[in-house]
């Protein structure tokens, strides 16, 4: 198997940010070269050396980085996708941290866009779903098709937590609905929502580019601003977009992280219609319990509990 060697460049204060980040990404080996941590080694362990080469001193001066591997398959792609949005928004969130710089040995930066597009490819989902990336022939098959060109966010249908939201919405969207998509990414999934004929959707996500290219995949499905808006902003914190929100939705997804869905946990609940559902997914295995708990906690019915490749989402109401 081929691997992708990536570093995250930050401070000593944030390399736990950065390992807890990539860990709720399944990314349990983590080599960490830390400024503080090789001068607390020199300080004491001095019996053991007279002369520090002025080189490796320079070599460490000021360096903090998370290096780490992913598989270089359709899947590492996508969890890489995830990750560098994540980074982004803990920047915004702890600038403090900064860097905080994603880089890739051996791949400039101009091929970030394009390496991944080779793995991906059409997908069918569910019983009706047929996701096609933009730059490939769609089969003829009689599936409900959603065009899609994710550029660098995340939500190509790939990664197992959006084929588990996916596959519940291909199920629970008839006709008529209004669709909420917290942390929306590439829009796929109230795209798709749309697609499968719900009447409206809004769609959020720290991230500002995920608006633009949530507008632009909407567009390519024909699905215009009297049907959908998307907004940039944290969901957890700006109350002026919460108030935008309005309510009433019958469904409202989060394929996000464990900690957001958590927080979000409590504060869903008043934006749904009566027998809404919260439909939420980005759960690590190791978490799931944890998350299945404090949803049960803000006095959420579980009604479905679904896994894949160590991934978990769970259907509420």
């Amino acid at each position: 198997m081929k691997w992708l060697e990536l570093s995250v460049d930050t401070t000593s204060e944030g390399i736990d940010a950065v390992s807890s980040l990539l860990g709720d990404h399944g990314v349990d080996s983590l080599m960490i070269d830390d400024e503080v941590d090789f001068k607390a080694f020199l300080e004491n362990n001095r019996q053991y050396w007279d002369y520090v080469d002025e080189g490796l001193l320079e070599e460490k001066r000021g360096k903090c980085r998370v290096t780490f591997y992913l598989p270089e398959d359709e899947d590492g792609w996508s969890r890489l996708g995830q990750i560098r949005i994540e980074l982004s928004a803990l920047k915004k969130k702890r600038p403090e941290f900064a860097p905080l710089l994603l880089t890739m040995k051996n791949v400039a930066d101009e091929d970030w866009e394009n390496n991944w597009k080779e793995f991906y490819k059409p997908m069918e989902i569910g019983e009706r779903l047929l996701i096609v990336p933009e730059w490939e022939q769609a089969p003829q098959s009689g599936r409900v098709k959603v065009v899609l060109n994710p550029g660098l966010t995340f939500g190509t249908g790939s990664h197992a937590t959006t084929r588990l939201c996916l596959s519940a919405l291909d199920r629970l969207v008839r006709g008529g609905e209004r669709v909420l998509d917290l942390g929306c990414g590439s829009g796929i999934l109230s795209i798709a929502a749309l697609c499968l004929g719900a009447e409206r959707a809004f769609a959020c996500d720290v991230d500002p580019t995920c608006v633009t290219t949530a507008g632009e995949n909407a567009a390519l499905n024909g699905i215009g601003g009297d049907r959908y808006t998307v907004r940039a902003g944290d969901v957890t914190a700006d109350r002026e977009l919460a108030r935008e929100f309005g309510g009433d939705y019958d469904i409202i997804t989060a394929n996000i992280v464990a900690d957001v869905i958590m927080s979000l946990s409590p504060r869903v609940r008043p934006l749904l219609k009566s027998g809404g559902l919260f439909l939420c997914s980005g759960i690590i295995d190791e978490r799931a319990a944890e998350v299945r708990a404090r949803l049960e906690a803000d006095g959420w019915s579980i009604r479905e509990e679904n896994g894949s490749e160590g991934w978990y989402s769970y259907l509420c109401e």
